[in-house]
């Protein structure tokens, strides 16, 4: 007898054009596939019905978001696995030819495949318009994302409320978690960027401060923050406030276009000129030169991708990050330098951002019903998937992330960096 996992199993085998790189579960329980491979479980005909009305990779995450479609055991594993097992096959796979495809479409018919579009899961898409990166547009995009609730991000984040790469010194530490990695990459933001008492930072997407806070606290700098997001300058006037920081910390809400002024001895932008645009990154360069004073520095932490992948991806810019643009690191500097600053340093921090969200997804999955509760379960998977996969990207480096520390030099050249990076990395106090 015919089982629907082996109907499934034909159809994907088909489609793939070679054996199947898992295990099938079907939704009458029958399955198929290898025995140590990982299990792929169909709970519903809908999960088919959303990839015949979206094939790809945005039909594939509805049906995952929706509960339709998972995977038996870890996400992130079996992700790796099946996507390990496609790329060896490599890129040259044939498309199915027409006789093939005509059994394909009677096997779906079979299948129960065919039918109205289900509807989309119960998690909010990004419903974006007007021109691309408008004030407006921007606000909207980064509403999506950072205004989810700062009780989300307080549950999943550490005290800091650092949501970008941590910095791991000491990752093998038994004392040593995401808090220390947090503070680390604070501490290492402000020695390149030489605070000191009275240095005026401007911060650019400060998010919940972690940056703006922590340069006021531990090295007195005068700090202007700057963001988009509503739900983090209320948050990080209220912190300032509770941690008498107020007189050094002024947090405001505009976009970086209609900051006014200029003349600070450091800017920095950590995992906000991702936000900025492809065409629109020029003239942001141009702003951030407009904005330091001769020998003033700028300090990018900013994520990266290969020329033939410079978004997120169809899942992401749906769900997660909207009109997000990313680039080759190589560009980004050549962008920077076109506009007057001097690179000093590209750090990369690729391994570092693997580990900072394995440490998100173990907060993720160790408070799941506290998730839950917040947003819903649709929203809980799309994150549950969104790190899954951010992670993988990470790890095998189809994405990278950088530090680049730029000066804005003397007509002269002088660029008031000391001769080696030695003080960057120098062992300090714990705080």
């Amino acid at each position: 007898m015919t089982t629907s996992a082996d109907r499934l199993g034909q159809l994907l085998t088909t489609a793939l054009g070679g054996p199947l790189p898992l295990r099938l579960r079907a939704w009458d329980g029958s399955e198929t596939g290898a025995a140590d491979a990982p299990v792929v479980v169909v709970r519903s005909r809908r999960a088919l019905r959303r990839m015949v009305w979206q094939p790809g990779e945005l039909g594939l995450a509805d049906a995952y978001i929706a509960g339709d479609l998972d995977i038996d055991g870890d996400l992130a594993s079996g992700l790796s696995q099946v996507w390990g097992a496609l790329r060896d096959r490599g890129p040259g796979r044939a498309r199915p030819r027409p006789r093939d495809q005509a059994a394909m479409a009677l096997t779906a018919l079979r299948l129960g495949a065919l039918g109205p579009r289900p509807p989309a899961p119960r998690a909010p898409r990004a419903r974006l318009s007007g021109r691309p990166h408008s004030t407006s547009r921007d606000r909207a995009a980064i509403a999506h994302h950072y205004d989810l609730s700062n009780d989300w991000y307080a549950t999943l984040l550490d005290e800091s409320m650092a949501y970008s790469c941590a910095y791991w010194r000491a990752p093998d530490h038994p004392a040593y978690g995401l808090a220390e990695a947090q503070r680390d990459k604070l501490e290492l933001v402000c020695r390149k960027l030489d605070l000191t008492e009275g240095s005026r930072l401007l911060d650019i997407g400060c998010g919940w401060g972690s940056l703006s806070l922590y340069a006021a606290r531990r090295h007195q700098a005068r700090v202007t923050a700057v963001t988009l997001s509503r739900e983090q300058c209320d948050f990080v006037r209220a912190k300032a406030r509770e941690q008498g920081l107020s007189d050094l910390v002024d947090v405001t809400l505009r976009h970086y276009r209609d900051i006014q002024g200029g003349g600070y001895d450091a800017v920095s932008a950590i995992e906000m000129g991702e936000h900025v645009g492809e065409s629109q990154y020029p003239a942001f360069a141009a702003r951030l030169h407009r904005l330091l004073r001769p020998r003033g520095r700028l300090l990018i932490q900013q994520m990266s991708r290969g020329a033939t992948a410079p978004g997120g991806g169809a899942f992401i810019g749906s769900y997660i990050a909207p009109d997000m643009h990313m680039r080759p690191v190589g560009q980004t500097v050549d962008i920077l330098e076109s506009a007057g600053l001097e690179v000093r340093s590209v750090e990369s921090l690729r391994e570092h951002y693997a580990r900072t969200i394995a440490a998100w997804s173990r907060t993720l999955e160790d408070r799941w019903p506290r998730f839950v509760a917040i947003a819903g379960e649709p929203t809980a998977r799309v994150w549950r998937l969104y790190l899954a996969g951010a992670g993988l990207a990470f790890a095998e480096g189809r994405m990278g992330v950088d530090q680049i520390l730029a000066v804005r030099p003397e007509s002269g050249g002088g660029s008031g960096l000391p001769p080696t990076p030695h003080s960057w990395y120098a062992p300090h106090e714990q705080s």
